[in-house]
Order: structure tokens, then C-alpha cells, then sequence
């Protein structure tokens, strides 16, 4: 996600949205982040995460699938660009962080993932990029920068796993943000929306030097508790962020609430299904 369901691509250099970074953090650990729940759980499950695991969540954000893997008795490292969703999952994950260190090896870093690495420490054996690609133009090479500098914290034939966006047909929510993101279009540039490609993880995976291992698909529906919650929680994303640098938030908002009414139920809840596809890879 991601870290947002995928990492924030402006349209133009210097172009900067504007939005409350801080308020968006807490609306995507507070709305957003637990939509991706079966996803986390179904890797987890396929790779047996548990107290020999040492895992790197690159952009961890608020750090729910990590404090998941925690759960299993796995020992996370967490990567982050954002200060304000590390400061949640730091509430999340290190509560009191010097009575932490004494009990657990948890790290959350602020900075790219070669900043994780630790001379004295083994190995990484699994690493996930959950945030799905496949919705905006730019994704699978922002992707592609995060595995080169992660891949050489982990040993050899360690499992990497990649999320992305399944087919459109499938996903109710990739067509409520094509409505929303129209305006950012006529800038061509990364970070517009695209369609999700059948093999784009496979792509990110070999041009990283990964062999893939296998991949599934989950049902990740979005709900929500009004339009308002699903409007925070999508904006919280970071998906939106092209067309608010375009126009404005008022305007996107405006948009993407209009976009979510054949969604909203008769109780004012709004329900929109999903699918998204993972893929785990191997170091070589």
C-alpha cells in the first residue's frame, strides 16, 4: 500500500498536494490500513511467518502488518518515507521503546531500506512490499527502486513478496478512482491512473533478479461507515494525489463521493468488493 496502497507519484517535479499529511496518516491507520487484512493473512499463512522469521516490511506505514507478523512471533524490521504514519506504528509497535528493546528486536526506520541494514544482524528471510501496484503509471518503478536497495539485507532464496491491484473487472474500487482521478489525466505523467496489468509483478520481480514462487489472489473488500469514512480513507491512499496537485481536494472529494454512490447501501454503509494478486518471489 504502501505507504499507502501504492507510493505517492506527483505529476510534475516540486508539485506537492494539498493536504494535511498528519490527518491523512491517522485517517489510513484509522480507516484504511485494516482493508488489507486478508491479504497479510494469506501470506502469512502460505509462508508459515512465525518465530524464525526475520522480516522487512518495505513502506510499512502505521505498521499493522507488522504488528500482525509480531503476533506469529516473527522478529520486523519496518521502512518508511512518512514521519507522521512511522510515529503511529510506533505507538502501534514500541509503546515504551526502551522497555521494547529489552524485549523484542523490532525496528521501524525512518529512510530507505539500505538504512535497515545492521552489521550484527542475520539475514532478512522474508520481505513484503504490500502496498499493490498496478493503479497508477510509475508504480512498478517505484517498486522496482525498493527491492534494489532491499534485496541484498536478505539471504539467500529468502521470500519477497509483491501486491498488486487485480483485473479491473475485479476490482470495484479501481473504477470509483478512475472516475476520480480523471482530472490529472490530460498531465500524461507518472502517477496518473492506469489499468493493472496481468503480469506486472512478475515484470518487477525478474527485472530485480527475483525468481517468482508462486502467486495467489485475495478478497479484500472495502468497507466503510459512510461515504465520508470511504472519502477519508481513499484520500488517505495517496492515489488521489495527482488530481488534487491538478485541482484542488475540495474538487477530488466532490468526485469521488459522486463516484461512490452505487456503492452506498441502503443503510448509508458503502461496500465495494476487491481482488488483489500477490506474488512470491526468491533472492537468488
Amino acid at each position: 500500500m504502501t505507504p499507502t496502497l501504492v507510493r505517492q507519484h506527483l505529476p510534475h517535479p516540486g508539485a506537492v498536494p494539498r493536504v494535511d499529511l498528519r490527518a491523512r496518516a491517522r485517517d489510513w491507520s484509522e480507516i484504511q490500513e485494516r482493508m488489507l487484512v486478508p491479504l497479510f493473512e494469506a501470506v502469512y499463512e502460505r509462508l508459515d511467518v512465525g518465530p524464525a522469521t526475520r522480516l522487512l516490511g518495505l513502506g510499512c506505514g502505521s505498521g499493522l502488518a507488522l504488528l500482525m507478523a509480531v503476533s506469529r512471533g516473527a522478529t520486523v524490521t519496518g521502512v518508511d518515507t512518512s514521519a507522521d504514519r512511522l510515529a503511529l506504528a510506533r505507538e502501534r509497535l514500541l509503546p515504551d521503546e526502551r522497555e521494547a528493546r529489552t524485549r523484542t528486536e523490532t525496528r521501524l526506520v525512518d529512510g530507505p531500506p539500505a538504512d535497515a541494514a545492521r552489521a550484527d544482524a542475520a539475514p532478512y528471510t522474508v520481505l513484503t512490499a504490500f502496498e499493490p501496484i498496478g493503479c497508477l503509471a510509475g508504480d512498478a518503478e517505484g517498486l522496482g527502486e525498493l527491492l534494489a536497495g532491499a534485496t541484498p539485507l536478505a539471504g539467500r532464496g529468502a521470500a519477497v513478496v509483491l501486491a498488486g491491484w487485480g483485473p479491473p473487472e475485479r476490482c470495484t474500487t479501481a473504477s470509483v478512482l478512475r472516475v476520480a482521478t480523471k482530472s490529472a489525466e490530460p498531465l500524461r505523467a507518472a502517477g496518473t491512473w492506469r489499468p493493472a496489468h496481468r503480469d506486472d509483478l512478475e515484470r518487477v520481480a525478474r527485472r530485480a533478479g527475483l525468481t517468482p514462487d508462486g502467486s495467489g489472489r485475495v478478497a479484500c473488500p472495502f468497507g466503510y461507515a459512510d461515504v465520508d469514512s470511504a472519502v477519508r480513507g481513499l484520500r488517505s491512499t495517496g492515489l488521489l494525489d495527482p488530481a488534487i496537485s491538478a485541482t484542488d481536494q475540495e474538487q477530488v472529494d466532490k468526485e469521488l463521493a459522486e463516484a461512490l454512490h452505487p456503492y452506498q447501501r441502503q443503510d448509508g454503509t458503502v461496500w465495494m468488493p476487491n481482488v488483489f494478486r500477490y506474488l512470491i518471489a526468491r533472492t537468488p
